[in-house]
């Protein structure tokens, strides 16, 4: 459905999108994740036809964005992170004036409102002015007006961005059941947004693509060592001393201690966790928690952000 191919641009001597390529089906929704500043608005902009690569090529449907951008652009819809709203307009014409923007005519605009009002939960307030709506309802209308004209291909840059808690997770599950019927892409530096979401990661810094596949596809790829968090019932000197018997143990990073019993993550060369738990129990040491923490994107994605940890 959407094709990229050795996408670069610079703003001047500055590099903002390196060599990015990328393939995407129909129907998927698919994260963009990286630090602010690591190229993802920029590659949203030009994947909307707003912005002009310097180098790389972008197809839509089989249709090439630079020799056609008019024929793509009927097909997607680009939501920034602020969205262009008119404070002084009321909803419901305010979307009927976005149809006719986007080459509806009077009658496809008002089948279509219905289920769009419906779909974003916006029907009650369809007579309100918009700029007197909560910032959640306001990018609920935004997202109207990104769904209007039943585009294939959704660009969302940081949709959650200034949400409340129960704002996101409504914003959560209305992208959600947009999966199937429209190809999203969804750029955000929230981890926990895009994990509950998309079905694949793009992982960007400093404009490449350093990272691409499901979560936990992408957790054991990154990760080095195999990291298990566990508590032990104990003191620091005796859990040491049992764990120096254990060659698979390459460091042991304390953590906290609770009640008297010490917390620590293990990077360990192999997952040898049955013999380490053998091991604490003939030394009369209480296991009081093991499980592995490498397979948690999150850890994963800070240590490559902040270079802790190079890509193998």
């Amino acid at each position: 459905m959407l094709e990229v191919e050795g996408l670069t641009k610079y703003y001047g001597h500055k590099r903002a999108v390196n060599q990015v390529s990328f393939r995407i089906e129909q129907g998927e929704i698919i994260g963009l994740l990286g630090l602010n500043g690591s190229g993802k608005t920029t590659l949203l902009r030009i994947l909307a036809g707003n912005l002009l690569p310097t180098a790389g090529r972008v197809t839509v449907g089989g249709v090439d964005l630079l020799q056609d951008p008019h024929e793509v652009k009927k097909n997607l819809s680009f939501l920034p992170e602020t969205p262009p709203l008119y404070g002084d307009m009321k909803v419901r014409p305010y979307l009927r004036f976005v149809g006719r923007l986007k080459g509806m005519d009077r009658a496809s605009v008002r089948d279509r409102l219905p289920a769009i009002e419906e779909q974003t939960a916006i029907a009650h307030v369809g007579d309100e002015i918009i700029g007197h709506l909560s910032f959640g309802y306001r990018q609920r209308v935004a997202i109207a007006m990104a769904l209007l004209h039943e585009p294939q291909l959704l660009l969302l840059d940081e949709p959650a961005s200034g949400l409340d808690p129960v704002q996101i997770v409504e914003m959560r599950q209305l992208i959600r059941s947009l999966r199937g019927n429209h190809t999203v892409i969804l750029s955000s530096h929230l981890l926990p947004e895009i994990s509950q979401i998309c079905d694949r990661i793009l992982m960007i810094q400093d404009g490449r693509i350093i990272g691409e596949g499901p979560e936990e596809e992408l957790a054991q790829r990154f990760t080095r060592k195999i990291r298990v968090r566990m508590q032990v019932r104990g003191t620091r000197a005796e859990i040491e001393e049992c764990l120096r018997d254990v060659p698979e143990v390459e460091e042991i990073e304390w953590v906290r201690e609770e009640d008297g019993c010490p917390g620590f993550v293990l990077g360990l060369s192999e997952d040898v966790r049955e013999s380490i738990s053998l091991k604490l129990s003939s030394r009369g040491l209480g296991l009081l928690e093991m499980a592995r923490t490498d397979l948690d994107l999150e850890n994963t994605f800070l240590r490559l952000m902040l270079k802790e940890e190079e890509p193998s």
